[in-house]
């Protein structure tokens, strides 16, 4: 008994908190309305893939559509094999074919929010990594239509990160707000971190622990995550994302004073 009331006040502050924050800015900015007609055209974060002979691996992610935007965002892959004249794009949606390529622009607004970027590779050091996402895309066992489950996966969060599974040690770490990437999607409830720098253990996607150098410490209750990065100081809060620096995970609302981080 003695736990259960600094615990209670703990998960009040630590994920009530700023869910209720992040609900109250959802609905002052008008966030969602008109979602139907909503802007998706490219939001120029790409160079035109046919004057831009080297290769290029993209992980974007965006506030997604209507009021899911107060708590998560949506993440997707996008690809290009040096000299090739367009990119690939691959989002893991709940309508249609599961994985669906070339649905939306490589770097479009989903539903009128812009994406943020959240890894970056070019020249060699992508072209290396497009083989074995190519096949981690083809191999993937949630491929089927009725796969898809919105909470707590497997989602398309959950599809970007058991891509990134197969590129260990690349440092790359999806935000706290991309619910379901900690979905065990191969049944495996206890793992190594994507970048090898820690553990993660799963429960079922309901609940779970990260601790990781590159990840840093984050609690899952209910999807929703709230963590601390020591390595690039920032906390990580559910709906409001990272709070401090620019980190692995995307960026951040600066901290007063912080410095920017590549």
């Amino acid at each position: 008994m003695s736990l259960l009331k600094p615990g209670l006040i703990l998960f009040l502050i630590f994920f009530v908190l700023p869910l209720s924050v992040s609900a109250a800015l959802y609905y002052a900015s008008g966030t969602g309305t008109g979602w139907r007609t909503a802007d998706r055209s490219s939001a120029g974060l790409l160079p035109p893939a046919a004057s831009h002979h080297p290769a290029v691996v993209r992980v974007f992610a965006a506030q997604t559509v209507r009021w899911r935007g107060i708590f998560a965002t949506h993440c997707w892959i996008v690809f290009k094999p040096e000299g090739a004249a367009s990119y690939s794009r691959y989002d893991y949606t709940a309508w249609g074919e599961p994985i669906r390529l070339n649905g939306f622009e490589p770097d479009g607004r989903w539903f009128g929010a812009r994406p943020e970027t959240v890894y970056a590779a070019d020249g060699a050091a992508a072209a290396a990594l497009i083989p074995a996402m190519q096949q981690a895309i083809e191999t993937y066992a949630w491929r089927n239509r009725g796969d898809y489950r919105a909470w707590p996966g497997p989602n398309s969060n959950t599809f970007v990160a058991a891509v990134l599974d197969t590129l260990p040690g690349l440092a790359a770490a999806l935000p706290p707000t991309a619910i379901g990437k900690d979905f065990p999607y191969d049944g495996r409830w206890l793992r190594f971190t994507q970048s090898g720098t820690g553990f993660r253990l799963s429960l079922g996607g309901y609940a779970g622990l990260t601790l990781g150098w590159v990840e840093g410490i984050e609690v899952n209750i209910l999807g929703a995550v709230a963590g601390l990065d020591v390595r690039r100081p920032a906390i990580k809060l559910p709906g409001l994302g990272r709070i401090g620096m620019r980190g692995h995970d995307g960026p951040a609302t600066p901290l007063p004073g912080a410095l920017a981080s590549g």
